[in-house]
């Protein structure tokens, strides 16, 4: 299963698809009990987009059959017992995708000439990625952050590692020479390359960088990186031959600083943009200001979730499962900013207070 969207994979997501492109979203969970659900509620929705294939006369035989093999086929990739909160298969003619995500998706089944995307560019931003790189004289390891972990990242030629010669222990003996292996050229190589490599990770998917390492390794990473100068030092020697869990507790405290230091600023931004007369709040008013791309700043709550239908133009409240309902508009709301170059931040529940769960900063 996929779980990381990088701009350019976005970017061939969203291309035109030879009709139909189906999208099947479907809400998983961690744990039980709804856990044991999943599965039942997972080829209910699949059997649903195979029914509306069956029903759509635009569809042919042939493109029918197809598409179907293709959810079939997606279905033996799903593995639930790492379920996060949400699933997203796409299946098209010739493809199809597992996307897990860290945010709960509506149960919904789209066919359309492009794939759903909302709902994984939102999943996305609310997990606030990071990187973690642990560095040593003879590994470099790259985590990939989000809210609650890191797991190892196999992306870009990670994890790096060479081959450490022995010191000759006599020789260190006879004249009290003790060389630090970060003194060494071929450290310094080695380090360069892995800057090399880390500088291409953040060109293709950019977000904040954590570097861990004991004090001398770090201080030559920053002699010989010239392309993450925005990271964060963490002193902690041994994480790149740590464990998952090992370099979450070493990286937690500084991260979730980080946060309530995102959550502050957010919340001194909407407080100026009172006085300025450049505040919104509410689903309504930012769906419209969205659309008109006025959004420069949009904060939402973590678990805020609304669904709403169109009354002309504008939302009002409705209830799930209503004629015309809108269960992921906070998503779609989500997406138009970040098309349109908003900052987007993700805040605990109960920030915002009176916002109703959503406010932002306009533009004009």
């Amino acid at each position: 299963m996929e779980s990381v969207l990088s701009p350019a994979t976005l970017a061939e997501l969203r291309r035109p698809r030879p009709y139909p492109a189906v999208s099947v979203l479907t809400p998983t969970h961690r744990r039980d009990p709804h856990k044991t659900q999943d599965q039942v509620r997972l080829r209910n929705a699949v059997a649903e987009a195979k029914r509306q294939l069956e029903a759509d006369p635009a569809v042919t035989r042939e493109r029918r059959t197809e598409v179907a093999g293709h959810l079939d086929r997606a279905m033996t990739e799903v593995d639930l017992t790492h379920a996060e909160d949400g699933l997203v298969i796409f299946a098209a003619p010739g493809e199809h995708q597992v996307w897990s995500v860290a945010r709960s998706v509506p149960e919904r089944v789209v066919l359309s000439d492009t794939f759903l995307t909302r709902n994984l560019v939102s999943a996305q931003t609310a997990g606030r990625p990071f990187w973690v790189l642990s560095l040593a004289a003879d590994r470099v390891t790259l985590w990939n952050g989000g809210v609650d972990r890191v797991t190892e990242a196999r992306v870009g030629g990670f994890p790096m590692t060479r081959r450490m010669e022995n010191f000759d222990p006599e020789r260190q003996q006879r004249i009290g020479d003790t060389p630090s292996s970060f003194r060494e050229e071929r450290t310094r190589q080695f380090l360069r390359e892995a800057a090399t490599a880390m500088g291409a990770v953040l060109r293709g998917h950019p977000r904040q960088l954590y570097v861990t390492g004991e004090p001398a390794a770090l201080s030559l990473w920053d002699e010989v990186c010239g392309t993450a100068r925005g990271a964060v030092h963490i002193p902690h020697g041994g994480l790149a031959h740590g464990t998952h869990e090992t370099v979450w507790q070493a990286v937690r405290p500084v991260v979730e600083a980080e946060a309530r230091r995102s959550t502050d600023a957010v919340t001194r931004a909407l407080e100026t943009a009172r006085g300025r007369r450049e505040f919104a709040a509410g689903v309504d008013e930012l769906w419209q200001s969205a659309r008109d791309g006025r959004v420069r700043l949009l904060a939402v709550e973590e678990n805020y979730r609304v669904t709403v239908r169109e009354a002309g133009d504008h939302l009002i409240l409705a209830e799930s499962g209503d004629l015309d309902s809108r269960e992921d508009i906070v998503d779609e709301i989500v997406e138009q900013c970040l098309e349109t170059g908003a900052d987007v931040r993700f805040v605990p529940d109960g920030t915002l207070g009176e916002a109703d769960g959503m406010a932002g900063v306009l533009r004009y």
